[in-house]
């Protein structure tokens, strides 16, 4: 069989497909491997997030280092290493990965240009690693298809023949045209699209733990509920006559307003509320407190002000985590669902 390579265009989230794609090819009775030429260090140096997820769920006895072999932040490039020495420790490490495994899932870099200058962006790797390419692009637009085209047509320019396109995070307002307009007109210009993944809430929002993380927030209530989705985010700085209606309007959403601001956290406390953030470290009314841990609903108080609380908050994704068994089987599902497997199989060799 040969090694799935998955390439991305910038902002595209790949790493629920990554999941999904190598836990249907462990169902189908295959020995997958992972691995992550390119990897960018997480916060306080932890390991490569994605990496440390696939050595989770697939139950991999690599080690860190192994999997991902170097590392590439904004800031990557220094005197300490030659163009020469890098990808031959890559490539070293590749070896180990795929040795007694059918199948390596191979991951590119944020975008398949990362760590080009030391000769180990997607495209210069990709003839040692005995691969299938398969682009994952997001879908926000119509301007999503162009750039899935233009990635495609780069690819086959440096002899990448890129097997198709899977479309990931669709939102739903677009599913119905990325399946009936995107796909032909792609087709036409002989890029297949082997899926289009809906985005879904468990796979793309993020927890209250995250985002109280994020705004160094300190936890008034509802300490019990800090798991649940946050699908929308209000700012709350209009007279309390409007607010219902305001509030109203967004379902699991996060409210963000003044400390001092009780009838707005009152207001928001009586909808559909996944987490209130009080800025300006001003101490809430007790009433809120105690509403607020009645219905328990999270109340985070943060030291900033509204308008850096709200762009930190705007900022964080979700990550996804290896004990989210619910995100995991979401992921897969969208493979078994919405990808052409069938065809994904056959270019692997397995069909």
């Amino acid at each position: 069989m040969k090694n799935l390579y998955l390439l991305n265009t910038p902002g595209c989230d790949k790493t629920a497909v990554t999941v999904g794609l190598a836990l249907q090819l462990r169902e189908e009775g295959v020995r997958v491997g992972f691995f992550k030429p390119v990897g960018r260090p997480a916060p306080h140096g932890q390991a490569d997030r994605e990496a440390a997820l696939m050595k989770s769920i697939l139950q991999l006895d690599t080690p860190p280092e192994v999997m991902v072999p170097f590392m590439a932040g904004p800031f990557y490039v220094s005197g300490g290493c030659t163009a020469a020495q890098v990808p031959e420790r890559v490539l070293k490490s590749f070896g180990e990965v795929a040795a007694g495994v059918d199948v390596v899932v191979i991951s590119c870099a944020t975008a398949p240009h990362v760590a080009g200058s030391l000769g180990l962006d997607a495209v210069s790797l990709f003839p040692h690693f005995d691969a299938v390419a398969l682009l994952v692009a997001r879908a926000e637009n119509d301007y999503s298809v162009d750039e899935a085209l233009f990635f495609h047509q780069c690819l086959a320019a440096r002899n990448v023949p890129a097997m198709g396109v899977i479309f990931n995070n669709v939102p739903a307002s677009l599913l119905a045209k990325a399946q009936g307009v995107y796909r032909p007109l792609l087709e036409e210009k002989e890029v297949r699209v082997l899926g289009s993944l809906p985005a879904r809430t468990i796979l793309t929002a993020p927890t209250v733990e995250e985002i109280c993380e994020a705004v160094e927030g300190q936890v008034l209530a509802g300490e019990g509920n800090m798991h649940r989705r946050v699908e929308d985010l209000l700012v709350g700085a209009m007279t309390i006559d409007s607010a219902f209606n305001y509030f109203r309007r967004s379902l699991n959403k996060a409210v963000v307003t003044g400390g001092d601001r009780a009838d707005l956290a009152l207001a928001a406390l009586e909808t559909s509320t996944s987490v209130i953030i009080l800025t300006g470290g001003l101490y809430p009314d007790v009433r809120v407190v105690t509403r607020a841990q009645e219905k328990g609903i999270p109340l985070i108080l943060v030291p900033q002000d509204t308008y850096t609380t709200v762009e930190k908050t705007n900022a964080v994704i979700h990550q996804f985590r290896p004990a989210d068994q619910e995100a995991v089987a979401a992921a897969k599902e969208n493979i078994a669902l919405h990808c052409c497997w069938a065809d994904i199989l056959k270019e692997l060799g397995r069909a």
